[in-house]
């Protein structure tokens, strides 16, 4: 598991951007790749990267405990 900070959530559109604490790398995250409700601007939060249309993306992301 990786973790991160939401960096930039759009509730309305379904999308945002997660950043790896450790690399300072960004990853495109869908709402379908959620395993919460929802998730906010500056919420901790751990995840796994899988290969989408684009490059590599946040998937099984949940709030950090």
């Amino acid at each position: 598991m990786k973790v991160g900070t939401v960096k930039f959530f759009n509730e309305t559109k379904g999308f945002g951007f997660v950043k790896e604490t450790a690399t300072g790398q960004e990853y495109f995250v869908h709402v379908s790749g959620l395993l919460v409700d929802t998730i906010q601007e500056k919420d901790e939060v751990t995840f796994e990267l899988k290969e989408g249309k684009k490059g590599l993306n946040a998937v099984n992301v949940r709030l950090a405990k």
